[in-house]
């Protein structure tokens, strides 16, 4: 049996904002559409189900965010997840410049949870906050700088 990882699905609060958030980092809008009808009921297992959606891919072409934006049902508001919280939590880049891209993030309200780290000089890392709360954790590896 064959498997391959098709894209990570985030809900979001606004999904402009979000678009503009992760396009800012580097992806590219790979698609746009909005779901609906008996299909997309069963598929995810909501009645009513209709989301705005957007593909989001990474520049080597290896990597796809699929945002959502929940028109109905209407979406949940919960907690923002915390790095220890069980279940699926963050989405990680590697990044050619973390500095670069943490001064990016700055320009939409987003920063690093506590700062920026250094593994063993192998990579800088850290964790923000992004649009809807998402945890984004950006690493750059220093081997390749």
């Amino acid at each position: 049996m064959g498997i391959k990882l098709e894209n990570v699905g985030i809900a979001v609060r606004d999904l402009e904002e979000a678009i503009a958030f992760f396009t800012d980092l580097g992806l590219t809008v790979a698609g746009r559409d909005t779901i609906r009808g008996e299909w997309a009921d069963t598929a995810v297992g909501l009645d009513g189900n209709h989301a705005r959606i957007a593909v989001l891919q990474t520049p080597d072409g290896q990597g796809q965010l699929e945002l959502f934006e929940y028109i109905h049902p209407s979406a949940i508001e919960t907690e923002p997840t915390l790095p220890n919280d069980i279940g699926m939590h963050r989405v990680a880049f590697s990044v050619d410049d973390i500095d670069a891209a943490l001064a990016v993030a700055a320009t939409h309200g987003c920063f690093p949870l506590r700062g920026v780290a250094n593994y063993e000089d192998v990579y800088k890392l850290t964790y923000l906050r992004g649009p809807s709360g998402i945890l984004v954790m950006l690493a750059q590896d220093l081997r390749h700088s």
